[in-house]
Formats: C-alpha cells, sequence, structure tokens
C-alpha cells in the first residue's frame, strides 16, 4: 500500500516566539496566509494525482503551531479535512505543534475531529540548547505534552533538530535518549540549515554559529539513526524537504544542506555494516561476493559511490564483486566466499554494536 500525505502548510500560525533558526515562509515556500476555500484546493488539486485504490491518505496540517492558532480558525481546517475523512477519501489527520500548546481542552478538541497523529516539534530535550534557540518551551513541556498525547491514544511524533546554536553530539544523543523514553511512534530529524533573514543567520555571518559539515551530520543522524532503529521507533523522515527555492544559495545560507540527505545516511550505515562484517567473518579472504538487492544496491552506491568507495579503500587487499539478488530484502546482506557465507540484517548489525 502506498502512503500519500497532503500538507497544508500553516506558515508562522500560532507561533508565540521566532526561533533563530525558523523563516517558516523561507523554508515552505508560502507567503501568504491559507484561508478556507486553499485548504479546499489543495486537497482537491492532491486527490486528482492519487489513485484511492490500495492508497492511504492522510491530510497534514504543517508549518506553524496549528494548536495555536485561534480556535474557531482549528475548527474551520479540522471539520473541512473531516468532511474527507467522513467521506472515504482521506484515511487520517495529523497535524504539527509545540508541546507548550497541548492539555486536554486541546486533545478533546481535535480528538472529536477525528485526529490521529500528532507530532511535537520538541528539537531538544536540552534546556539550554532550548533557550539559545529561543523556544520559549522547556523539555518538561514535552515530557508532560507527549504524556497526555499518549493518554488520549493519539499517534505521538517527536520532532529534533541536530547541530543547533548551542548544540553538541552528547547533547543530540541525550535527546534521543530522553525521547526513546517517551515511547513516541515516530520521529523526525532535521539538520541545521541558516535559513534566509532568520537571527540564525545573523549568528553566523557575525562567526557566532558554526553549522556542521555534511559528513558531520551524516555521523551524527547515523548514530540516532541506530538509537531509534533498536528501539523499533520508526524515523519518518531525515532532512528538509527540499524546493527550488529551498536550495543552497537561494533560501539556505549555510549547512549541511542535501537534496537526498537520508539517502547519505543510510548509506553511510550501510557501508559500515557491510565492513564490520567483512572483518569480522572474511578478514583472512581476498577474495569475497557481496549480495544485496536492488533497492540497497541503490542506497549502497548513494551519492556516487561515496561511502563505498571508501570502504574499498579500507579493505584494499580484498577483492569484492557485488551481485544483485530478489531474495534479500531491503537493508539485508549476503557475504560469501568458496568456504562460508553469511546473511546479516541491518537489525542484526545495530543490535550486536549497541
Amino acid at each position: 500500500m502506498k502512503h500519500f500525505i497532503i500538507p497544508i502548510f500553516v506558515p508562522h500560525k500560532g507561533c508565540p516566539h521566532d526561533c533563530i533558526f525558523c523563516n517558516q515562509k523561507r523554508i515552505t515556500g508560502q507567503y501568504n496566509d491559507v484561508e478556507v476555500e486553499d485548504v479546499y484546493k489543495i486537497i482537491e488539486e492532491h486527490l486528482k494525482t492519487i489513485d484511492r485504490n490500495n492508497s492511504h491518505i492522510e491530510i497534514s496540517f504543517f508549518g506553524g503551531s496549528f494548536t495555536g492558532i485561534e480556535i474557531e480558525k482549528q475548527k474551520e481546517f479540522l471539520s473541512i479535512a473531516k468532511e474527507y475523512v467522513d467521506k472515504g477519501l482521506v484515511d487520517e489527520i495529523r497535524l504539527s505543534t509545540r508541546p507548550d500548546y497541548i492539555d486536554r481542552e486541546i486533545l478533546d478538541n481535535l480528538k472529536k475531529y477525528g485526529v490521529k497523529n500528532i507530532e511535537l516539534g520538541a528539537q531538544s530535550m536540552d534546556d539550554d540548547v532550548l533557550m539559545r534557540q529561543c523556544r520559549g518551551h522547556s523539555s518538561e513541556d514535552v515530557v508532560n505534552a507527549s504524556k497526555l498525547i499518549k493518554e488520549y491514544g493519539f499517534k505521538l511524533g517527536l520532532q529534533m533538530m541536530v547541530g543547533l546554536y548551542g548544540d553538541s553530539f552528547e547533547k543530540d544523543i541525550y535527546t534521543a535518549k530522553k525521547f526513546i523514553e517517551l515511547k513516541p511512534d515516530f520521529v523526525r530529524i532535521y539538520p541545521t540549515l541558516v535559513v534566509k533573514d532568520t537571527y540564525l543567520e545573523v549568528l553566523y555571518r557575525k562567526g557566532m554559529y558554526k553549522p556542521l559539515e555534511l559528513i558531520d551530520a551524516v555521523y551524527i543522524c547515523k548514530e540516532l539513526y541506530k538509537l531509534f532503529y533498536k528501539n523499533n521507533i520508526y524515523i519518518m523522515k531525515i532532512g528538509l524537504q527540499v524546493s527550488d527555492d529551498f536550495t543552497l544559495g537561494k533560501n539556505v545560507v549555510a549547512g549541511p544542506f542535501h537534496p537526498a540527505f537520508r539517502e547519505l545516511v543510510e548509506s553511510s550505515l550501510l557501508n559500515d555494516m557491510i565492513l564490520y562484517y567483512i572483518n569480522m567473518y572474511f578478514k583472512e579472504s581476498k577474495s569475497i561476493e557481496l549480495i544485496v538487492n536492488q533497492k540497497t544496491l541503490s542506497k549502497m552506491y548513494s551519492d556516487k559511490k561515496r561511502f563505498f568507495n571508501d570502504t574499498l579503500q579500507q579493505i584494499s587487499d580484498k577483492k569484492v564483486k557485488v551481485h544483485q539478488s530478489t531474495d534479500l530484502d531491503l537493508f539485508e546482506i549476503c557475504l560469501r566466499n568458496e568456504e562460508k557465507c553469511y546473511k546479516m540484517s541491518l537489525f542484526d548489525y545495530i543490535n550486536s554494536i549497541i
């Protein structure tokens, strides 16, 4: 079954603070407020492109803090979305909001309109980092909101950012571990980018903020990936959505930008796994066959074989032949020579190293 999301952006609506990294209009490319007629139009235009058969369709309110906008406007938007759910044209409604804009009254209203998924823009669980971003909420707000959302039976999503102003690798790991304690149904991970017309851009141009290098962002996200994967938490997204305007040199001033950032993270992880098992089982072998399926091969070779070539350099004394097989699943590999054969999965690898 294919999953489709119909995104409705409500840029900066409901946000009481200007976080130093954020300019929703630059990020979404949407500069006008969304009105009722816009919501209908967006939904209808997307539905025209989707085959309803064998599809799971969600209407998603993103961009600002949805539960912070005027309650009547919330009800208008939600009633439209519910209309499509009731007609069987759409399956679910989801939204994103701030942790400090969740309480029982808000959740009662969301329940009434059939919302299923609530994502919290937590960004960090380190209070000093949150303060430096001018977030206006604490890690305790994230904990309280998460518990309440789960108590009400909603699916909980948590969003975190890496490379924030005042952040560190250790703080990112701390945030991930705190997320895991809250048992979210899914997470999103975003590397911090310097976006035009933000205070972070001012700090960057003054030399007071240095964004992560791409390779460092990949490494950090790879470590987070392992933690979430091991704890059976679905990673819905890694990296921001790319558009014609939201790219380096346009609305992105600096930072670890890549149009296929998740592919880089998974490619690096996959090649780590290959190297790990070659060193474990084939250290003395001079010739090895590596067997993967087509999708795994694509990830393995991502970014012009960037990480695969690094792997080959580290085992330059060995000849590695790559073959494809439909018998293997995504993130499964088979290594063999004339004497032995081993089949492993990403789950096996992560469990063996953490």
